[in-house]
């Protein structure tokens, strides 16, 4: 349960404002190192806008995980229930006016937004509406589904961009963002993926019942341009999971429009001793899983961002990743039992860490852009960079 609800107040002294905007067990993860130095700075007020699949009990409930984090300026708001959760325009709808009433209330000098959610989105419009700045963490990313779409629009919304690496930032100066607004600090999450504050995977098993010696993840998510093939698609991901022999540790998927789907075909697996599927897991505890895992096979970016980090071969399956990292422990494949299996076959080893999306210092890097002066003296009027090659002179 949730204790204490803050309540929003006029200001009493001249320190900043700061809304940090969670939607999904995955955003958490990544915005909750940045969230805990400007917790332990003392010299911002904040506020955590928790919504999305948090808010849903069919995912875990994973609210009580960021109030277990030890964060509590947390506004719990329910943008969707069972019957509207894979209605993607009705989430972004609800947020937008659930966000756009708590801002006018709480009156934020800076709202931070991460990602491709729907939830994502809605922050970046509040802000971009009522003259706020927005900074999105890990802009300037592709994919191959909507969420791309997604992304790139946020970007288009906010004023500031907190990017992973140079390949990032460069494709944000392309669509005409101004360089002076882009700063690489690495991807949040690594902050805590190199901290020596894991869970041993001990206490992951005994937390989730999970105490399979070795085991592989599944994670898959719906495509939402593909919703014709989603069933089909996840019956082949299924069949060559059953047929590998190998144990599985499966994660529901998100709440996507299909995911419903997806669910209806994880029925198979109930009474199968060799998989153990869970609605969510803590952040930290997932990180452990993963780091201990023999491989992740699936849809999801956990596999292209952080199973090379720890040199964990990932199955990559389908389109929905298409066009993000490369790396050697990275195996691409087609939704096709024949090609999952021969992919689980021969998995990579021996792979080399990578260090593509961070070094664990971006907490440290975000603070240090909150510190400058002129960080916050940027103008929420956004101006377009024009390319040099398409500068053109209007004639009188």
């Amino acid at each position: 349960m949730i204790s204490s609800y803050p309540v929003p107040v006029q200001r009493t002294s001249e320190r900043k404002r700061i809304i940090f905007v969670s939607g999904t067990r995955a955003d958490f993860g990544k915005l909750k190192p940045l969230i805990a130095k400007v917790n332990d700075s003392g010299e911002f007020e904040y506020q955590i806008f928790v919504t999305g699949m948090h808010m849903l009990a069919r995912y875990g409930s994973t609210v009580n995980e960021v109030i277990k984090a030890g964060f509590t300026n947390i506004f719990p708001f329910i943008n969707q229930d069972s019957s509207v959760s894979s209605q993607m325009d009705m989430a972004l709808a609800n947020t937008i006016i659930g966000l756009g009433h708590y801002v006018r209330e709480f009156q934020p000098d800076l709202i931070v937004v991460h990602g491709d959610r729907v939830e994502t989105l809605a922050g970046a419009i509040v802000g971009a509406l009522n003259n706020i700045l927005v900074a999105h963490v890990e802009g300037g990313e592709v994919s191959g589904t909507v969420d791309e779409l997604i992304r790139h629009s946020v970007s288009k919304l906010s004023h500031m961009h907190f990017v992973a690496n140079e390949v990032a930032r460069r494709r944000l100066i392309q669509m005409g963002e101004l360089p002076e607004r882009v700063y690489v600090i690495g991807s949040p999450d690594i902050d805590i993926m190199l901290s020596e504050e894991l869970p041993t995977l001990a206490e992951v098993q005994a937390r989730y019942d999970t105490e399979f010696s070795q085991y592989a993840i599944l994670l898959y998510h719906p495509v939402t341009i593909e919703l014709h093939t989603i069933r089909q698609n996840a019956n082949h991901v299924l069949d060559a999971a059953l047929e590998s022999g190998l144990n599985f540790v499966v994660l529901y998927p998100n709440n996507d429009t299909g995911s419903e789907v997806i669910l209806e075909v994880y029925e198979r697996l109930r009474g199968n001793p060799r998989f153990r599927v869970l609605p969510s897991m803590r952040f930290e505890f997932f990180l452990t899983l993963l780091k201990n895992s023999t491989a992740i096979i699936g849809n999801s970016s956990a596999g292209i961002r952080e199973a090379p980090v720890y040199g964990v071969p990932t199955v990559n399956i389908g389109s929905r990743q298409i066009n993000r990292f490369h790396y050697p422990s990275i195996v691409n494949v087609q939704d096709s039992k024949p090609a999952i299996l021969a992919a689980l076959s021969e998995l990579p080893n021996s792979i080399v860490p990578s260090t593509h999306f961070g070094t664990g210092e971006s907490a440290k890097r975000f603070m240090e852009h909150l510190h400058s002066l002129s960080f916050w003296e940027t103008c929420p009027q956004k101006q377009f960079r024009e390319h040099p090659e398409n500068q053109y002179t209007i004639l009188g």
